[in-house]
């Protein structure tokens, strides 16, 4: 019964930051609360919640990159199976969406290469 326990928490502990980084990657969240009196003196309060999509990029060489507008960003370790060149030392290939994004060592665009991903 203890190990089924242990096991159970190790699992909760693993999964909790990816179930909890999951939405916050996924939208942006602005929270304006006002506070103004009322008619009959009474206090109100007016709380509004704007929930946005993140705004992502269309990538161009030369640009600085940031994996927060990157879709489905993730690093490309196996590059040959996309057909797509060794990356030189220091760079290496992400992927933003469909596309493969050559990125080097200072986090500038190097090259993109649409479509890559299918």
């Amino acid at each position: 019964m203890n190990k089924f326990i242990l096991s159970a928490l190790a699992t909760t502990l693993v999964a909790s930051p990816l179930i909890a980084a999951a939405p916050a990657s996924a939208q942006v969240r602005h929270e304006t609360t006002s506070v103004r009196q009322g008619p009959n003196g009474r206090t109100v309060v007016t709380k509004k919640t704007v929930v946005r999509p993140t705004q992502y990029r269309n990538w161009r060489a030369g640009q600085r990159f940031d994996r927060r507008y990157a879709q489905d960003y993730r690093v490309v370790t196996t590059y040959k199976n996309y057909r797509l060149s060794a990356p030189p030392r220091g760079s290496q290939w992400v992927r933003s969406g469909r596309d493969a994004i050559l990125i080097n060592g200072r986090g500038d665009v190097v090259q993109v290469r649409n479509g890559a991903f299918r």
